[in-house]
């Protein structure tokens, strides 16, 4: 019936209910409200005022309100109209506070049963209540204080009823109580199981971590892996390359031992060093094997301190295999350099003896390669600018481009002669060294030779 009454009441300001609770009347504080001037009997259809004092012990707040209870109640849900608290002036008063407020007639109940005044806070807590009442109209029989027999058993029985309604509400506080207890023990266990899943979200997420750490570094010693394939792949194209200019250079030895019977014995000094020079670079391969043998080891240990020392230890390895060559290098270099000043002395001989025209184009031709400068490829390059203009000092009567085999008239510049031979070389940025356009593979070696250092 409380529901159904609270549902009627529309008294309030505003369309919000009023805060209430299941809390029971043990764990109410009746005295810190004090309902004064209250009447035993109000006459149905009429204003009522309700006066209370509020005292030291109530800090009022803004949704504290004033209901109507019907006696009996047990719980603040079941009062029949309400109206809000209003708050008073002094909000930091220290003393007691005198406070009123005025139901309307049309809220108000129309039968005869007890009711009393309530004072709820804004947590539904009851923090005062009035001495009971009736809505009728008073009577002579009730200015009369007449105590009958038959009045008093009714009274003690209401007694009774309000003893045994009592013991009851403390059965069932006490009830609600477990009840809060094992509710509260519950919630302690179900904290716990939230605590152990936050944990195992935690040790999870770290799990996940670690998993994108270890995929990451194994994306990495993938990428390692392709770059190692990637430069043993262009150091086994540099040895074709190397392979082959030796062999071209073997065809011109021998072109030239043909024609110059004086040179013999400095040409077969050339070949067999550059039969050392293949020895070497047959070693260099064994040793690019037994480094490719390396990188399949470090890349099924996949340890990265492994893997470190490893690169460490192949990169001096590639610096020391470096130098070596660089010094087989020089020492081919000075071999040349020796060659080359012998052939010139021969051309200028032969030149003397009148047969310029034809073999001074042959010599050009198949002349020795002339030495590179530090930092360049093995075998030098024979195409170097700086030779080609010396080599048409000493031939001036024949200019022939050594790469399209072009011949120029007799009459032509020096410089345009120069500048069509350099328009088939690529120059390097660090070296100046000069390379055929359509050797590209071997200036870009050059190129990753000068990373290497």
């Amino acid at each position: 019936m409380g529901a159904e009454l609270s549902k009627t009441s529309t008294m309030d300001e505003t369309s919000d209910e009023p805060p209430t609770s299941a809390v029971l009347l043990d764990n109410c504080h009746f005295s810190q409200v004090i309902f004064n001037n209250v009447e035993k009997f109000y006459v149905p259809g009429g204003d009522i005022i309700c006066h209370y004092t509020l005292t030291q012990n109530i800090v009022p707040r803004g949704k504290d309100w004033v209901g109507i209870f019907r006696v009996g109640w047990k719980t603040t849900r079941e009062y029949y109209t309400f109206m809000w608290a209003p708050l008073p002036g002094d909000a930091h008063r220290d003393t007691a506070v005198q406070q009123q407020i005025q139901f309307k007639a049309y809220y108000l109940p129309k039968d005869d049963e007890y009711y009393q005044f309530c004072y709820v806070d804004q947590d539904g807590v009851v923090r005062g209540a009035s001495v009971p009442f009736q809505f009728r109209a008073e009577t002579e029989d009730d200015i009369l204080v007449v105590t009958t027999q038959g009045e008093v058993e009714e009274i003690e029985l209401q007694n009774q009823n309000l003893r045994k309604e009592n013991e009851e509400l403390k059965a069932s506080c006490a009830s609600l109580q477990k009840q809060n207890i094992d509710l509260q023990e519950e919630l302690n266990k179900t904290q716990e199981l939230q605590n152990s899943l936050e944990s195992l979200r935690s040790n999870t997420e770290k799990l996940e971590l670690e998993l994108n750490s270890l995929k990451k570094e194994n994306k990495h010693l993938k990428e390692l892996d392709d770059c190692r394939e990637a430069e043993l792949q262009q150091l086994k194209e540099q040895i074709q390359n190397v392979t082959s200019d030796k062999e071209h250079l073997e065809t011109r030895l021998k072109t030239a031992l043909d024609r110059m019977d004086q040179l013999q014995s400095q040409v077969l000094n050339y070949e067999k060093e550059m039969e050392n020079l293949s020895h070497t670079t047959h070693d260099k391969t064994e040793q690019l094997e037994s480094l490719k043998e390396e990188n399949r080891q470090l890349r099924m240990t996949r340890t990265q301190q492994h893997q470190n020392r490893d690169l460490m230890k192949e990169l001096e390895e590639q610096k020391r295999l470096f130098q070596i060559l660089q010094a087989k290098k020089n020492e081919a270099d000075e071999e040349n350099q020796k060659l080359r000043e012998e052939n010139d002395g021969l051309l200028r001989h032969l030149s003397q003896a009148g047969e310029v025209s034809s073999f001074s184009f042959v010599s050009q031709a198949q002349a020795p390669i002339p030495a590179p400068e530090v930092g360049g490829l093995l075998f030098g390059n024979q195409y170097c600018g700086a030779n080609l203009g010396a080599g048409a000092a000493d031939i001036a009567s024949i200019r022939k481009c050594p790469i399209c085999d072009e011949v120029f008239p007799e009459d032509i510049e020096t410089s345009q002669y120069e500048a069509h031979v350099q328009s088939h070389l690529l120059e390097c940025p660090l070296c100046s060294e000069t390379f055929e356009k359509s050797n590209k593979q071997v200036f870009d070696d050059h190129i990753f030779c000068h990373g290497l250092e």
